[in-house]
């Protein structure tokens, strides 16, 4: 009999689920320029497809553009959509190409817990690629905000002379 009470209070244990357990579902956004996963494919790298289609993050220390401290805009890399302004721009230590502030309206924002804690994404306004996470440890003197941001998820458009 005690081993029935012990096997049933273990397999209520084991069979419960709280509601941090449940995976979340999020609603369908919908974007000015939306593709299938097909077309997405064909259009990125797969290091672009990646980050910017799976929420993938390049590793640090990676990109070319972390330490581009050139005059130009920072865009989408998939749909070409200006994100940042180099201008702020700075060197965060973190091996990812960092901004203090977006183009405003073109960069939106969601939640990820992906890792087990929250975080607060980003991705483009225009076509729903990831793009990287914002942090409030950024530079006092501006915004206070750190924009880290997936090197691969940009292109890089230099201003004109």
């Amino acid at each position: 009999m005690k081993k029935i009470a012990l096997l049933t209070i273990i397999g209520l244990f084991l069979s419960c689920n709280s509601s941090a357990q449940k995976t979340e579902t999020k609603a369908k956004e919908t974007f000015e320029i939306t593709k299938t996963d097909a077309e997405w494919k064909a259009q990125l790298t797969d290091a672009e497809y990646n980050v910017l289609r799976k929420a993938g993050t390049e590793r640090p220390f990676s990109s070319p553009l972390d330490k581009n401290y050139k005059e130009g805009v920072y865009h989408c890399a998939a749909c070409n959509t200006p994100l940042f302004k180099s201008e702020h721009k700075f060197d965060s230590g973190t091996g990812w190409p960092s901004f203090d502030r977006v183009i405003e309206g073109n960069v939106a924002f969601g939640t990820d817990t992906k890792i087990g804690y929250t975080r607060d994404e980003e991705h483009c306004a225009t076509c729903g690629g990831h793009l990287g996470h914002v942090f409030n440890d950024g530079p006092k003197e501006t915004t206070g905000k750190r924009h880290c941001i997936n090197g691969v998820a940009l292109t890089f458009v230099p201003a004109e002379d």
